[in-house]
């Protein structure tokens, strides 16, 4: 049996313990939001935090989570305000399709974190989920925006 808190709430699971994350989140505790891109961790729409580190949850299995508090793109906001990522992204209208987003918003809330005043080659070098609709340009301002506003929220 696996326990964990997913967006504060508490989770057993007593299934297969090599199931990734991912399938668990949408399946089972039918948060949607965490996409299923390509199965093998690269291009990032699966994109969660475990323990306040982004993971793809396509490539963690349910045995790796054990007393582990992750969040997902439907816990990302505090107190029904929206991330400062997630306020950023709608006013610079980043997603075109928006298949990818969720796991956009989730590794760049995280990358912030450790870069909370980021140049364009920190983004660059470090931003490694994927866009089919190629929207980097409006990330990049977002990104930039959202570090503003989590600056004024120090």
């Amino acid at each position: 049996m696996v326990k964990f808190t997913v967006n504060g709430i508490s989770h057993t699971f007593n299934g297969d313990e090599d199931m990734p994350l991912l399938w668990y989140l949408r399946d089972e505790a039918r948060l949607t939001g965490t996409k299923f891109g390509c199965g093998i961790a690269q291009c990032g729409a699966c994109t969660v935090h475990i323990g306040g580190m982004a993971q793809r949850s396509c490539s963690v299995p349910m045995a790796a989570v054990e007393g582990e508090n992750i969040i997902t793109i439907e816990g990302l906001e505090h107190s029904d305000r929206l991330h400062a990522v997630q306020r950023a992204w709608l006013e610079e209208d980043v997603a075109q399709c928006g298949f990818c987003q969720s796991g956009q918003i989730m590794a760049i809330a995280s990358f912030l974190k450790d870069f909370p005043n980021p140049s364009d080659k920190d983004i660059d070098e470090n931003h490694t989920n994927l866009c089919r609709c190629a929207t980097y340009v409006r990330m990049r301002a977002a990104i930039h925006k959202a570090a503003a506003y989590l600056q004024e929220e120090i």
